[in-house]
């Protein structure tokens, strides 16, 4: 039985809150049962050096968990003075997802940064940071419309991501950190509107799984994240006519 005594397909409840972040472009409080992480979309109006005079665009993720975000104190990396390995993982996953459903080319020269900034963490926090990091995102090109920074909407897509895996020999949806922490197999899934992957993230936690295993968890993950998609397009309102333009 599940931690929770949420049913296997069952997500946490979810609530996205819009224009969280005053001076930002976009930004979105997301909250995923008791993970939530605060999501901001920033333009800057310059490019990495490789497409400099391309006359494209960037985007790209960064991402951080606050101290007190865990039971046990976190020391921000700052204090350490790198970057650990596993946030490098998840600031390129963030910004790989994000940029498979936007038009670079339809932003100029200039770079847009999705920073995830976790307040709170208890599992899925790199799929919740996507998850809301898309709707920040979606404002943010709301605002650069707005601005005369560019004429229509680069957004060619909807784009949400969810955790599932093998949780006491059950597929389960949406791992809580409790489930993570003892799941024999642990998945991040992220998909698109037109029922498209475009990243999957699997691993047998000192132990294997089968073909049917996998397909259970992409199942319940794609049932999933159309839930999660239904969350964004609320969230958004009239704003879900900027994708997809």
């Amino acid at each position: 039985m599940r931690s929770d005594l949420r049913t296997n397909d069952e997500l946490r409840p979810v609530r996205i809150t819009p224009g969280y972040i005053k001076h930002a472009n976009g930004s979105a409080l997301i909250e995923e049962g008791d993970t939530r992480v605060i999501c901001t979309a920033t333009v800057e109006d310059k490019v990495p050096a490789f497409l400099k005079g391309t006359g494209r665009g960037w985007l790209t993720g960064e991402y951080a968990m606050l101290p007190a975000s865990t039971q046990l104190r976190k020391a921000r990396e700052s204090s350490r003075g790198k970057v650990e390995g596993r946030t490098h993982e998840i600031q390129r996953l963030i910004g790989r997802s994000l940029r498979s459903i936007i038009n670079l080319d339809g932003i100029g020269e200039r770079t847009i940064w999705i920073d995830c900034d976790v307040i709170q963490a208890d599992g899925g926090t790199r799929t919740a940071s996507i998850t809301g990091g898309f709707v920040a995102l979606v404002y943010c090109i709301k605002t650069m419309i707005e601005k005369g920074m560019i004429e229509k909407s680069p957004i060619i897509g909807q784009l949400a991501a969810v955790s599932a895996g093998i949780y006491d020999g059950q597929a389960v949806l949406d791992l809580s950190y409790e489930e993570d922490s003892k799941a024999k197999v642990d998945m991040n899934l992220v998909m698109t509107d037109k029922n498209e992957f475009t990243e999957i993230q699997g691993t047998g936690e000192e132990d294997t799984f089968t073909l049917e295993e996998l397909q259970q968890i992409l199942t319940l993950g794609k049932a999933g994240i159309q839930k999660l998609l239904e969350i964004q397009k609320e969230a958004l309102g009239n704003l879900i006519n900027l994708v997809g333009n």
